[in-house]
């Protein structure tokens, strides 16, 4: 309620000067940016939004309140400075509305143990509007007292802080199924030492916001990055030779082979990068179009296998073809080692293995073919 009075002082009301031509046209405009908005955030992170679901769920309480700021802060700027804020504080509130639509659904589901989501969805529905409509009549008593800008700012980062405050500890207290990148990069490290791991040890050492695709040794030290569904042209710009006029990728058809021999039986081929330093692999994924839960899992613990087994990674890389699948090799055999010998246990501390959701872009995927 206190950014809604300073929005509608901000559009004029109060203000002799100001007409309801322009506030409509300023509704119009924030109207329009915002849709635009979750046109283009749906488009680039809509596959992300499951996998990351407790961060986006997070986040959109974060950008929801930085909106809140930007609107208390309108009425101090001059009208062409003002119209940018509020266009902005809606571009905010619209990314929180995707974030937090698609994150809710995706927590619903979890929460669903009963297979009862509309039974639950309705709840919460319920829920939100109690609240809604308490907050509302709460807020009518106060802000009749809050009238000084220091009360406004006072009562407004006081209520933020404990919004967000109360949201992160919610968030903290979620304790997924599922293995995306993080948790299944915490299965492996515990995993290792001999131990499986349940839901709730995991959820408690479970970063809210992680870099995407990084991967952490046992020390919690970041020592590479894999992507996850890249196209086969990275794999061919990895092991061939650039021609610096036509930009063409000469591919040695020895190295190829030996690399899609090493991966004839698996749903995916994993390479390092051209562009990996010393302690930083810098590794991809290519899935074939069969590629499953397993293979996704497999896949990634072979990339933690080999970032940390292999420190000196931009040498690896431009190493003898023969030399560089046998270390492939091995972090393949460790990786599906640790799924055969703990699968069933993992299952047994209820760990949902039909499904890894780590795709968080469009990938591409292959179809091999003998000829």
């Amino acid at each position: 309620m206190l950014s809604s009075r300073a929005v509608l002082e901000g559009v004029g009301v109060g203000d002799a000067t100001a007409n309801a031509t322009t506030a409509l046209l300023l509704s119009i405009l924030q109207d329009s940016v915002g849709r635009i908005t979750t046109i283009l955030f749906a488009h680039r992170f809509g596959l992300s939004l499951e996998p990351e679901c407790k961060m986006y769920r997070l986040l959109a309480d974060i950008l929801n309140d930085a909106g809140f700021i930007l609107d208390c802060l309108s009425p101090i700027f001059p009208k062409p400075t003002r119209v940018m804020i509020l266009s902005t504080s809606s571009i905010l509130r619209s990314l929180c509305g995707v974030a937090a639509g698609s994150a809710k659904a995706s927590l619903s589901a979890h929460f669903a143990k009963q297979g009862n989501l509309g039974e639950l969805n309705a709840k919460d529905s319920s829920q939100e509007t109690v609240i809604s409509l308490a907050g509302m009549l709460f807020g009518s008593w106060v802000i009749t007292w809050i009238t000084t800008p220091f009360a406004t700012w006072t009562a407004l980062i006081l209520l933020l802080s404990i919004h967000l405050e109360t949201n992160r500890r919610a968030v903290r207290a979620v304790k997924m199924h599922t293995l995306n990148r993080q948790r299944a990069s915490l299965v492996y490290r515990h995993l290792r030492k001999g131990h499986v791991p349940t839901p709730t040890e995991v959820a408690a050492n479970e970063r809210i916001f992680e870099r995407d695709g990084v991967l952490r040794d046992k020390e919690d030290r970041v020592v590479g990055h894999c992507f996850i569904g890249a196209p086969l042209s990275r794999l061919l710009a990895a092991i061939g030779e650039q021609q610096t006029t036509t930009k063409a990728v000469k591919v040695d058809g020895k190295k190829l082979n030996e690399i899609l021999a090493l991966y004839e039986n698996d749903q995916y081929i994993l390479w390092l990068d051209k562009l990996s330093r010393p302690g930083k692999a810098n590794i991809f994924i290519v899935l074939k179009k069969q590629a499953d839960a397993k293979a996704l899992v497999v896949a990634w613990w072979q990339a933690l296998v080999l970032a940390e087994n292999v420190p000196n990674a931009g040498k690896l890389s431009e190493g003898d073809i023969s030399e560089q699948c046998k270390l492939f090799a091995k972090a393949c055999g460790e990786a599906n080692a640790l799924w055969d010998n703990y699968y069933e246990k993992l299952e047994a501390l209820e760990w949902d293995l039909s499904s890894a959701p780590m795709e968080t872009v469009a990938a591409t995927r292959v179809e091999m073919e003998e000829n």
